[in-house]
């Protein structure tokens, strides 16, 4: 998580710092609909590797936008949630998902 000092002076450029990755913008993706497993996620996610995966879930529940739950079964079961602070994101990965939709269209 990066502190106040380390972040940058510019309210954009803080939120690419937080989810410009390709792979955690099409991690939130998914946790908009409902939580995840892990597992889940890298079958859906095609490419992505498991270091890679692990490492974008840590940072994003790190940084507040995901929460992880192990539950006490045999065998554990974990998953992963948008955060109340992820949730608040929602507005911003709808407004992307619009404009890729008429960029597309306008593409056709």
């Amino acid at each position: 998580m990066l502190t106040k000092e380390e972040m940058p002076a510019c309210p954009v450029a803080t939120t690419v710092a937080l989810i410009g990755s390709k792979w955690k913008l099409l991690i939130l993706r998914n946790l908009m609909d409902r939580p995840w497993r892990f597992n889940e996620l890298k079958k859906d996610l095609e490419g992505v590797s498991q270091k890679v995966l692990t490492d974008a879930l840590r940072s994003l529940e790190e940084d507040g936008l995901v929460t992880r739950t192990v539950y006490p079964e045999v065998p554990p079961r974990v998953e992963y949630a948008l955060s109340q602070l992820g949730e608040s994101m929602r507005p911003i990965l709808d407004s992307m998902r619009l404009w890729g939709e008429a960029y597309k269209a306008r593409q056709l």
